[in-house]
């Protein structure tokens, strides 16, 4: 048997902080930067199409979201400024992002230094 995936209870993004917060009937709580969502996309042109293809995206501190679209009652489609508007973030995704936040973080520091490249546009 499976255990049930987290549901949220609140969704809420501050475009001060740019910053999502998301509650989990599990009880997390997790506040994700939209810099973070961004580089995160679940989507094809940031994840590719296969393992081992996920791109390193760049210049993104000062992305913000513009829109939160329902997708379902299984994800939201978020939309950011920089007009990046193809990834559904299931609530599973958006938990393990939560959970993940500090490894995948640090991994993309790793990338962006390895590449020379800068979290600036």
């Amino acid at each position: 048997m499976t255990e049930a995936s987290p549901w949220p209870l609140h969704l809420a993004f501050s475009r001060a902080e740019r910053m999502l917060r998301i509650s989990f009937d599990n009880g997390s709580v997790f506040n994700l930067s939209a810099e973070y969502l961004r580089i995160e996309s679940p989507s094809a042109e940031v994840q590719g199409h296969g393992s081992g293809q996920k791109k390193l995206v760049t210049g993104k501190r000062q992305v913000s979201i513009s829109a939160m679209e329902p997708v379902g009652q299984y994800a939201v489609r978020i939309v950011f400024d920089d007009g990046h508007d193809t990834g559904l973030y299931s609530w599973s995704y958006l938990h393990q992002l939560g959970q993940e936040q500090s490894a995948r973080w640090s991994a993309y520091e790793a990338r962006l230094d390895a590449s020379q490249s800068s979290r600036d546009a």
